[in-house]
């Protein structure tokens, strides 16, 4: 395996961690105010299929991302109301939105296109395209800063710049601006919160909607940007892999991209060894390889993590005192 055969392959995990570290970050964002969202995979598939469908109707791409977005910040605004005004149990919540948001898309999908809940084929026309940067050409023969500009910095779109510049936005609202303070003091001590006269309520739903956009970002990038389509179940877990990679990256925004790459570039690794034969083994089975994702996410977990502390209020509904 030569140099510019390892860029590409680090320029393939690139692109198929966007999902993973948009959900990410949503995960982030909502469990640092308190709400734990394990509903991420049926957000992600809710938004794949928002984009798929206006995406089909409409012929544009930039309706499709719109409708994404706007269909999962209401399914994260269910969850809010569920986990925030009536202090359900957010495990339960999240997971009954995964359960009918796998069920509804392939259903309505069916419904309407007849194709066992497939939207049809979209055009480049309803497509976020990669992006050809200046100069690409021109630098390709530069040895090892031609291969880097054209696979890792170049020839992505727009969701997936946008996915990456959202880890420093993160970081920087959260440890450099008041709403960001304010917002881990939620997930850390909600009460001392209420007793300084700002609404829990508010700021918990503030975070809510920001998961929203994000996780919305994650599913219109695989149905209109990754594939050009979709289908049931194409998130494929991505987002439980996205909650094991926030709990690696111990709920901080870094770590958490470094993490989500990692992932992305095993996964890329994972279809580049497909068929191939390695030594003292031969042809390893697609179905292991296909599992080398899952299987880190495993590891990691269990044995690298050490100790990971989630805000201290996570999970916990908060009673205004009276």
């Amino acid at each position: 395996m030569g140099f510019e055969d390892l860029v590409s392959i680090l320029g393939s995990g690139i692109r198929l961690s966007v999902p993973l570290i948009c959900a990410c970050l949503a995960g982030l964002w909502s469990e640092r105010s308190g709400v734990v969202d394990i509903g991420l995979e049926g957000k992600i598939l809710v938004g794949a299929f928002a984009a798929a469908a206006v995406a089909t109707a409409t012929g544009s791409a930039w309706l499709g991302l719109g409708a994404a977005i706007l269909a999962t910040i209401a399914v994260s605004l269910v969850h809010g109301y569920a986990s925030i005004d009536q202090r359900a149990n957010q495990i339960v919540s999240g997971t009954a939105i995964n359960m009918v948001a796998d069920g509804i898309t392939a259903l309505i999908g069916n419904a309407i296109w007849s194709q066992g809940g497939r939207t049809p084929q979209l055009p480049d026309t309803a497509l976020f395209n990669a992006i050809k940067l200046p100069f690409v050409d021109a630098l390709a023969p530069v040895p090892f800063l031609g291969p880097i500009y054209k696979h890792l910095i170049s020839g992505h779109d727009l969701i997936t710049y946008f996915g990456f510049a959202c880890v420093p936005l993160t970081y920087w609202a959260l440890y450099r601006t008041r709403f960001g303070l304010r917002l881990r003091a939620v997930g850390e001590n909600p009460a001392a919160v209420d007793t300084a006269g700002l609404s829990v309520r508010g700021l918990r739903y503030r975070a809510v909607i920001i998961c929203g956009v994000l996780v919305g970002l994650s599913g219109a990038y695989l149905s209109i940007s990754q594939a050009a389509y979709f289908q049931p179940h194409m998130s494929a877990g991505k987002g439980f892999i996205a909650l094991a990679a926030l709990v690696f990256a111990k709920w901080r925004p870094w770590p958490a991209l470094a993490t989500c790459l990692l992932f992305g570039v095993l996964d890329a690794l994972a279809t580049r060894l497909q068929g191939v034969p390695l030594p003292f083994v031969g042809p390893v089975p697609v179905q292991a390889i296909e599992a080398l994702p899952y299987l880190l996410t495993v590891v990691l977990l269990a044995g690298f993590i050490g100790k990971a502390i989630p805000p201290r209020a996570s999970g916990i509904p908060y009673v205004k005192e009276r």
